[in-house]
């Protein structure tokens, strides 16, 4: 009995460890990238300093290992915001360990605070990094019943899989064997008028809820035993590259927001 529940107690820790992973490494890695090249010289600056001379996309999947280590456990459920089906965005509970939307705002609130010190602005930026690539994968927003689609089993060509790990890498990389420059350089096309609608008046909520509304279609699109395949790769490669993109550019702006004193945001989180 007692090594049934040790197995047991095991499983559910497993499943609480994956539930907390969104975008493969590529996702996290391209999202960074993007945010890179629309980052103002002031900014880049500042961020160089803070990162100590290394990039965005180096700490870009920093997060996702640190939360599963003690000094950083309290950061588990900021990966994500589970919504039950049939439960509204708006009504959601929320856990008292905090999601991805109050993460979200905390630690832009941290960069942001002028009596706050390097190395905890420095923490907070590596925490944002990655949360913004976090908040634009749908199944970040997915159902707590599920874990975010952990327990949402589908064949991917021939495989039995889940829905979580289908959307965060096989999906990305069946829709495009780019590295994350390749990325960039291919879905970073956006015009200046795409680019204003894109950032006008956003925050962690409003992301949150655009892509709790793609998870929700997702969901619809992928029952439960679905057979995924080609079509399937068709439909959503769109939707991963908008997120991606979405990701960097949202990135970029709150950064150029806190940090380039000249710059006047886009986004409703930081004011000016």
């Amino acid at each position: 009995m007692v090594k049934s529940k040790n197995i047991l107690a095991t499983g559910l820790l497993l499943f609480s460890s994956v539930s907390a992973l969104a975008w493969g490494q590529k996702g996290h890695d391209t999202t960074a990238f993007i945010a890179e090249n629309h980052l103002t010289p002031i900014t880049r600056a500042v961020v160089d300093e803070l990162l100590n001379g290394k990039s965005m996309v180096y700490y870009s999947n920093w997060l996702d290992n640190a939360s599963h280590t003690p000094e950083y456990a309290y950061s588990k459920t900021w990966h994500y915001k589970n919504i039950d089906k049939d439960v509204r965005f708006e009504d959601a509970p929320l856990l008292e360990s905090g999601d991805i939307v109050r993460a979200l705002q905390q630690q832009v609130d941290v960069l942001s605070d002028a009596d706050a010190t390097k190395e905890q602005k420095q923490l907070s930026l590596m925490m944002v990094i990655h949360l913004l690539g976090d908040i634009h994968q749908p199944m970040h927003i997915g159902h707590a019943s599920d874990l975010g689609g952990n327990r949402w089993t589908v064949n991917y060509f021939g495989r039995d899989t889940n829905l979580h790990s289908v959307w965060d890498s096989s999906l990305p990389e069946s829709a495009h064997k780019w590295s994350y420059t390749e990325w960039q350089r291919e879905v970073d096309r956006a015009t200046p008028q795409e680019v204003e609608t894109i950032l006008n008046g956003g925050n962690p909520e409003s992301w949150a809820k655009e892509t709790f509304d793609i998870c929700t279609d997702v969901y619809d699109s992928t029952p439960e035993g679905t057979k995924i395949s080609y079509d399937y790769i068709a439909k959503w490669t769109p939707v991963v590259e908008q997120q991606f993109l979405k990701g960097g550019l949202r990135l970029a702006d709150l950064l150029n927001s806190v940090f380039d004193p000249y710059y006047e945001p886009k986004n409703s989180v930081v004011k000016k």
